[in-house]
């Protein structure tokens, strides 16, 4: 399989880590979408990243598409999502505060950076939608004391960890860290794993 993207995204980041903690082999292509678009929409019509490659050259797109398909790969047991019931749910509900809120990060990144004269009105609105996300999932996290979220790590945890170093470094001085204790001790444990230091890459502003 190949990987394609870089590890400052934290859509590419959290397949990465999903890919070595689940032991499957991988070849990685740090390649961007802004200095190699071609390449990238050569095996992705959509030009996004992450993408995995399968060795059949099947492609498959989107980070929720790919960790699904992961999932697939793994016995129940050890998928990092279960395959039903009341967990799932909140592991899902989690994971889908956590890409909301770098998807908004992202919106706003490109309105700040990429527009001659960005929306006064759509920056605060997104800015203001990203810290409400961090205050639910700060509630969130501090019902559930112990070093992962739901006492083994999921994709829920990763997802949070990925996404608060993302827009920690796309948006210095966003997220006040002392405001979301719960949430800042979680992402420091998450980033002192192995796995994340290894599956890591500092924010490089698209050019």
């Amino acid at each position: 399989m190949i990987l394609i993207g870089q590890y400052d995204s934290s859509y590419l980041r959290r397949v990465g880590i999903a890919l070595r903690l689940y032991g499957l082999a991988f070849e990685h292509r740090p390649w961007s979408v802004f200095s190699d678009g071609d390449k990238v929409q050569a095996v992705n019509p959509l030009m996004r990243v992450p993408t995995l490659l399968l060795d059949d050259g099947e492609v498959v797109a989107d980070s929720n598409s790919i960790l699904d398909f992961l999932d697939g790969l793994m016995p129940a047991d050890k998928r990092l999502l279960p395959q039903s019931g009341h967990e799932r749910r909140q592991i899902l509900k989690i994971m889908t505060f956590a890409t909301g809120f770098a998807d908004k990060g992202v919106s706003l990144f490109y309105e700040l950076h990429l527009h001659g004269t960005p929306s006064d009105y759509f920056v605060e609105r997104c800015r203001s939608q990203m810290l409400t996300v961090l205050s639910a999932l700060e509630a969130e996290r501090a019902a559930r004391p112990g070093e992962y979220w739901f006492g083994r790590i999921t994709h829920a945890d990763i997802a949070v960890a990925c996404a608060w170093r993302h827009m920690s470094e796309a948006h210095p001085g966003l997220i006040d860290p002392a405001a979301y204790p719960a949430l800042a001790a979680h992402c420091a444990r998450m980033e002192a794993l192995p796995v994340f230091v290894e599956i890591s890459q500092p924010f490089i502003a698209p050019a």
